[in-house]
């Protein structure tokens, strides 16, 4: 069995969760916002916590800043902090997520708020979306970003579905799930979030916790954001970053796709950009912070580590 239709149903599930209708806010996947990058329709807000360099985390589509409290324990004695949760997201407000793109704003906005807190080259980590949010920051303000961390996300998502993939092939299926969500329900979206985040989370926990941030999100909010998702296209950009950057990538055994297959997808779509290191982390499914997270542990320390 060849790997594209399993990472495409893959894709699809993480579509559906996007796309999970609002429905009671989880608070114990909530960020406690102490500053905001705009005092009126914030894109997101900011946890700031911790003394040290500066490190920025981006979660990912219909996630919760909570998606980093490990990583936060981990570092915060040493790093300053700054969790983002984007507006809409795991019960938050929409702010300024109100209406149009999601994506590209949030971008400029992160932009605009390294530079209001005077932040000089912080290291970078975003998770799915958040990752892909990350190669924008670098590829369109590369003097934002000191380094990079991408934890499972393509410079061009589509690619799981056929590799002949384009933008314009792919608006019309990306425009209807994001159409979908205005006219889903509550009960509907929360039902199948439980099925759908059983493929993306391994740890018990992690799943129940992933699971609620995903159902509390806003569904109009996680739907254009969906669709700036797969209709945003880096592959020609990305050989112009020049970023040091590490890329983590799952592989499972569960998934029944072989490891090599997992190996090229991943591998070919970050050749072009040789500032790029491409890392695979063994027994996890999409969130690898919460299905092995003693091995990302790991690999954050080497990122961080001067001069690595």
């Amino acid at each position: 069995m060849t790997v594209r239709p399993i990472l495409a149903r893959a894709a699809f599930a993480c579509a559906v969760t996007a796309l999970a209708a609002a429905a009671v806010f989880h608070p114990a996947w909530a960020a406690a916002p102490i500053a905001v990058p705009s005092a009126a329709a914030p894109r997101f807000t900011v946890t700031v916590t911790g003394q040290g360099p500066d490190v920025i985390l981006i979660p990912g589509l219909a996630s919760s800043a909570a998606v980093w409290d490990a990583t936060v324990a981990q570092l915060q004695g040493r790093y300053r902090l700054h969790v983002i949760q984007v507006a809409g997201f795991a019960g938050a407000p929409v702010g300024g997520n109100a209406e149009g793109p999601v994506i590209q704003p949030s971008v400029e906005a992160l932009d605009g708020y390294i530079r209001s807190a005077h932040l000089k080259a912080p290291a970078v980590i975003g998770h799915s979306m958040g990752g892909l949010m990350g190669l924008m920051l670098a590829r369109q303000h590369p003097e934002d970003v000191g380094r990079l961390m991408v934890v499972d996300s393509l410079p061009f998502y589509p690619v799981v579905f056929s590799p002949a993939a384009t933008v314009e092939t792919v608006k019309p299926q990306a425009a209807a799930l994001r159409d979908m969500a205005e006219k889903s329900t509550p009960e509907a979206w929360a039902a199948g979030e439980t099925r759908t985040l059983a493929r993306l989370v391994k740890s018990p926990e992690g799943l129940k916790a992933a699971t609620a941030a995903a159902i509390a999100s806003d569904p109009s909010v996680s739907g254009r954001a969906l669709y700036d998702d797969l209709t945003t296209d880096l592959r020609g950009e990305i050989a112009a970053i020049t970023t040091p950057t590490v890329m983590l990538y799952p592989w499972d055994a569960a998934t029944g796709a072989p490891q090599e297959a997992y190996d090229a997808l991943y591998t070919s779509a970050y050749a072009p950009m040789t500032a790029a290191k491409v890392k695979r982390i063994d027994g996890s499914l999409h969130f690898i912070m919460l299905d092995q997270p003693v091995a990302f542990a790991a690999e954050i320390e080497s990122f961080l580590r001067p001069g690595s």
